[in-house]
């Protein structure tokens, strides 16, 4: 059963209207939509940064998923933030795939003073 071209080309346009509305925010250096097993869907990225973040994000986020489960097996993982003095990866989790945003954030704290 295939879906309908004109849903496939909503789709399609949606997440292109996402990406340019997270790309448009101050400090936001690239964002990768990859598989749970670490496959690249798509990214605004060079190649070696996206096989490096889609590989090593994945697996973060799969130990983050264990870690909640063992803490309540009847929760999950939605939403993974991690900050460093250079950058801030965030990972927003569904069914189908994550969704890997990496910003600056000495980018967002300029506009606050």
């Amino acid at each position: 059963m295939s879906l309908p071209k004109d849903s496939i080309t909503k789709d399609y346009t949606d997440v292109e209207a996402t990406l340019s509305r997270i790309t448009s925010h101050t400090g936001v250096q690239g964002i990768v939509i990859a598989t749970h097993e670490g496959s690249v869907i798509r990214s605004t990225l060079d190649n070696i940064q996206t096989q490096q973040i889609s590989t090593l994000v994945t697996q973060l986020a799969a130990r983050g998923k264990s870690v909640v489960r063992d803490l309540d097996p009847e929760d999950d993982l939605t939403f993974l933030r991690i900050r460093s003095r250079k950058n801030e990866i965030m990972v927003a989790e569904t069914k189908q795939y994550l969704l890997i945003t990496i910003q600056n954030p000495n980018e967002l704290q300029k506009g606050w003073i």
